[in-house]
């Protein structure tokens, strides 16, 4: 399948300057696993999404199709052909 992962610009430095990044997927996928393919094909981006166990960071939120996966399954949210991954870092400040 195919999921299309839509980076903002902070992060797209880390993918060859791609706003989306489109992932070939097995049928079965999750968050989880679009997020190790995205750290295999960009390293450092897959450093900014990921802790070093492969948690997703704290400050980083996903969304699939605009759902917020902390409100669905988290990383193991399971993806569908066509579905376009959100990932957007927290933005703090004061």
């Amino acid at each position: 399948m195919v999921v299309d992962v839509q980076l903002p610009g902070v992060l797209r430095e880390h993918a060859g300057g791609q706003d989306v990044v489109r992932l070939e997927l097995a049928d079965d996928a999750t968050v989880a696993g679009a997020l190790a393919a995205l750290a295999r094909q960009w390293p450092a981006l897959g450093r900014r999404l990921r802790d070093d166990t492969g948690a997703v960071r704290r400050h980083v939120n996903l969304f699939v199709d605009g759902d917020d996966v902390r409100s669905l399954d988290r990383a193991g949210t399971a993806l569908h052909d066509g579905a376009v991954l959100h990932v957007l870092p927290s933005v703090a400040g004061g």
